[in-house]
């Protein structure tokens, strides 16, 4: 049984592209997410469905399993067709905040450098935690 963890990059995609297209034949996916072949569409859906996301109904079509979106997606939020890092918006919010309060009052009292240190320090961990969310997305062309 796969984790989540293992649900990665072009096997994410796959199962997304399963989510929004609903059943599909295996040149389809392999031909939706611009695969070169239809072997490694093949492998993308076996690991999800060696994992539990994904069945094969009796025409051979694939089927995302909606109740394992969950799961996967936990850490993402749906805007409009596109998925966003749940991370992001704290992110953005407080690069905003910090940026705003850094211009308006910039040594105005002695513990605002304290402050802004902090802040500096927890939007760049957001941006890492968020970047590295989105990763999961992205296609890496040197693996499978």
């Amino acid at each position: 049984m796969k984790t989540q963890r293992e649900i990665t990059g072009n096997t994410l995609r796959a199962y997304l592209y399963l989510i929004t297209h609903g059943p599909c034949e295996l040149r389809e996916v392999q031909r939706g997410l611009e695969l070169s072949t239809p072997s490694l569409a093949s492998y993308h859906l076996g690991k999800l469905t060696d994992a539990g996301y994904v069945k094969q109904d009796e025409e051979g079509r694939y089927i995302a399993i909606k109740e394992a979106s969950t799961v996967i997606l936990q850490d993402y939020s749906k805007i409009g067709n596109a998925l966003v890092p749940q991370l992001f918006f704290f992110a953005v919010l407080f690069t905003i905040l910090i940026v705003y309060f850094s211009f308006k009052s910039i040594y105005q009292s002695d513990y605002l450098p304290y402050l802004i240190g902090c802040s500096v320090a927890l939007i760049l961990f957001l941006w890492y935690e968020t970047l590295r969310l989105w990763r999961k997305l992205v296609v890496d062309s040197s693996k499978k």
